[in-house]
């Protein structure tokens, strides 16, 4: 996807994720991934936002041609909580996605977040 065609996607999930009561604090990428701050409402769970927000964009995308062929997200997504006080440094991650990758892979980045959340045994 262009920066052009990704700027539309990020507008438009953000303006779904308000009409579904998705509160979506920042949103950003890069030409593979999305980075997504959320904040979780007491009747919401990971699995059903992520289900509205990639279902809803992914038939958005298809419906108006925004890619040369059928689009569609992986199946899968990670999710970590954070604490209220590195919120904002979040914020400056996701915001910085470009710059971030021009030193680090997606699997790089990926690797990293998963050692970081105690998960090595799991990596190949």
């Amino acid at each position: 996807m262009t920066d052009e065609i990704r700027q539309k996607v990020f507008q438009h999930i953000r303006e779904n994720a308000t009409e579904k009561n998705i509160h979506l604090d920042f949103i950003n990428g890069y030409k593979n991934h999305v980075h997504c701050l959320i904040s979780l409402g007491t009747d919401q769970t990971m699995e059903k936002i992520m289900q509205l927000i990639k279902g809803e964009s992914s038939f958005w995308i298809n419906k108006n041609k925004l890619c040369g062929g059928r689009f569609e997200w992986q199946d899968e997504y990670f999710a970590v909580s954070v604490s209220e006080t590195v919120v904002e440094s979040v914020r400056n991650y996701i915001a910085n996605q470009e710059e971030h990758h021009r030193a680090k892979s997606f699997d790089e980045e990926f690797e990293g977040f998963m050692k970081r959340a105690g998960f090595q045994k799991f990596l190949g």
